[in-house]
């Protein structure tokens, strides 16, 4: 590929928070925490293999926690809290790149979307003239991003789908058990 079509991805230009609703959450601060893909290990120590490794389990990932700060408290934040109907959350954002010869700036679409149940609810403060900064976890349930219109991972912890790529990583486990 030609220098001129090699694009380095600079900054997250802007993003908003949907609801299942398709609702824009409004007051979201400026920063989601999305969490961390940890995956399972088990130790090897076995004859034949010099040392020990850390082996991870193909699609198996501790708990993920998404945090959502928000600028103060208000009633969605509240609406997301109920654990028998677990939300959807959409993100959807905008990065910006610059091409390699720094000629040219353009922008590519980036859309994640989760499923869970909210763990954790900080209140925030009140504080005169300033922000509250509430924030709720979600532990990830499922989640999926999209980056130029192409799925890049999908992760549904319940329904037993690890995607990377395009490949589904536990077609063949499934087809076993």
């Amino acid at each position: 590929m030609a220098a001129s079509n090699m694009f380095i991805p600079e900054v997250v230009h802007s993003f908003n928070v949907y609801d299942d609703n398709a609702k824009k959450l409004i007051g979201i601060s400026g920063e989601v925490d999305l969490g961390e893909l940890k995956a399972m290990t088990d130790t090897n120590e076995v004859a034949g293999v010099l040392g020990e490794y850390d082996a991870p389990a193909t699609g198996q990932f501790s708990s993920i926690k998404i945090k959502i700060p928000f600028a103060v408290l208000y009633e969605q934040i509240f609406q997301l809290l109920d654990t028998t109907e677990p939300p959807q959350l959409t993100l959807r954002g905008s990065i910006q790149r610059i091409n390699q010869e720094g000629t040219k700036v353009n922008n590519y679409g980036v859309k994640i979307v989760v499923r869970g149940r909210v763990t954790s609810t900080n209140l925030g403060k009140m504080v005169k003239a300033k922000k509250g900064e509430p924030e709720i976890e979600m532990e990830i349930l499922y989640i999926k991003i999209v980056i130029e219109n192409e799925t890049v991972l999908e992760l549904d912890k319940l329904n037993f789908r690890f995607v990377l790529n395009g490949k589904d990583l536990l077609a063949e486990i499934r087809s076993q058990i």
